[in-house]
């Protein structure tokens, strides 16, 4: 079972990014008033759609769990702050949930990247050297 936690992180960050993109592929009005609220409608929905869709299909490839990770760990880290400081972290009487699912994402985000952080080469390069 241990072996399989990874796998089911990755699959539940993964699942959660990709659910999310019909509401900004869509132009759902709750996505649109978000990015109309910080001034990146309706090219930062899309952009930002698009990073998420790429983010979690490399957090299912093997090789490239990490840059999935870190690239989840960006965009949920900027989303966390646009919640913390232009948004609130209750939108539209979502009573948080929206802020909440940021948070438990990103934090699963950093443990997946805690457990793949032999498969970054900076990492193994650096692990090499230091063993010599």
């Amino acid at each position: 079972m241990k072996k399989h936690i990874p796998l089911i992180l990755r699959i539940i960050v993964a699942g959660i990014l990709i659910q999310t993109l019909r509401f900004k592929f869509l132009a759902h009005p709750d996505s649109i008033y978000i990015f109309n609220k910080v001034g990146l409608e309706p090219y930062g929905r899309i952009g930002i759609g698009l990073l998420e869709l790429i983010s979690g299909v490399l957090l299912l490839i093997p090789k490239t769990v990490w840059i999935g990770a870190s690239l989840t760990i960006g965009i949920l880290g900027g989303a966390i702050l646009m919640h913390l400081t232009l948004l609130g972290v209750v939108i539209k009487n979502d009573g948080g949930l929206l802020f909440g699912t940021a948070v438990l994402t990103f934090l699963l985000a950093m443990i997946i990247l805690y457990l793949s952080r032999r498969d970054i080469p900076l990492f193994i390069k650096t692990l090499t050297n230091f063993n010599k």
